[in-house]
């Protein structure tokens, strides 16, 4: 099971302008490869990795990504968008068995859910997810497949209020449990990229018995 530092950003402001959040991810000395391919027949394996850090309010998250197909084609919360290319962060906060799924696609559209397993999640009110703040390289408007060499990055900073069925009093030495995760389910050539390895016969996501740790500074 792997295992990561998630160091604490200081800053002046309780919620620093996501320029630059984007800079001081960019500026860390490690970037952790989304690069785990569990499942056979899936074989493709864009370039898919992330930074993390965090303040007192918020994780902050910057996914890397290239791939040869591209689309964001989801513009509106909760909807599909590990259809598009899409980069994901699930995470539970404690042993009572509940986590939550960020999901979003490029151009930052978010599908959030909570629950113990894939089979009985609740997707989270928009209200909540709005309270995310989103900067996105590819912009924000959608955009239909393409083939070629697309690089592009997501900058997230996501409120520790958003996991709302726990008090999350994060301080040095908290321990979360997490994945990361890079798909494409509707794309020409699908894939399903994992940071911890997952070690299931087919493609799942909803295993939390896989996920790796967050140990926050």
């Amino acid at each position: 099971m792997k295992t990561l530092k998630v160091n604490k950003f200081e800053h002046a402001s309780d919620l620093p302008p996501m320029e630059e959040i984007s800079a001081l991810l960019d500026g860390l000395d490690v970037r952790h490869r989304i690069g785990e391919l569990n499942w056979r027949g899936y074989e493709y394996s864009p370039e898919a990795g992330f930074s993390i850090a965090r303040t007192p309010l918020e994780i902050l998250l910057k996914y890397y990504v290239r791939e040869t197909w591209f689309k964001a084609e989801k513009t509106e919360t909760n909807q599909e968008v590990y259809e598009d290319s899409c980069v994901e962060f699930f995470v539970s906060p404690s042993d009572d068995g509940i986590y939550y799924n960020f999901e979003f696609n490029a151009i930052g559209t978010c599908l959030m859910g909570a629950g113990t397993g894939r089979h009985d999640r609740k997707r989270a009110d928009p209200r909540v997810i709005a309270e995310i703040r989103r900067l996105a390289s590819a912009g924000n408007r959608p955009i239909s497949e393409g083939e070629g060499d697309f690089t592009w990055t997501l900058t997230l900073a996501i409120p520790f209020s958003t996991l709302i069925h726990h008090k999350a009093d994060v301080r040095e030495g908290t321990i979360f449990r997490a994945n990361f995760y890079k798909c494409g389910d509707k794309l020409t050539m699908p894939h399903y990229l994992t940071w911890n390895q997952v070690g299931t016969d087919k493609p799942d996501f909803h295993r939390p018995e896989f996920f790796g740790s967050l140990e926050f500074a």
